[in-house]
């Protein structure tokens, strides 16, 4: 299913920029940066709960934010891409 993640990291001090840069680690490794911070990933149900776990246990509760919106399986119809950036395929060829 389609995951889409967003989050909102309080970067005021160093603890603030530290969490930021792992929670963006753990989504990079688990999908693809559409804006700054927003992820579009590809997971299956314990995939997408293993990662919100690890996010969750990295974000500052009281001073972060972290939103998952489930689009499932039918995702394509659900996404309009407007503007400059081109669009990929989650799940089309990878060529290296």
């Amino acid at each position: 299913m389609m995951v889409l993640i967003t989050y909102d990291v309080n970067t005021e001090d160093a603890a603030g920029r530290k969490r930021l840069r792992r929670i963006a680690k753990e989504c990079v490794d688990h999908g693809q940066r559409v804006q700054n911070s927003v992820f579009e990933c590809v997971l299956d149900a314990a995939q997408c709960r293993l990662l919100q776990h690890k996010l969750v246990s990295i974000m500052d509760q009281e001073m972060d934010s972290l939103r998952f919106y489930y689009l499932g399986n039918s995702y394509q119809t659900k996404i309009e891409h407007f503007g400059g950036k081109t669009t990929y395929e989650p799940e089309g060829i990878l060529m290296i």
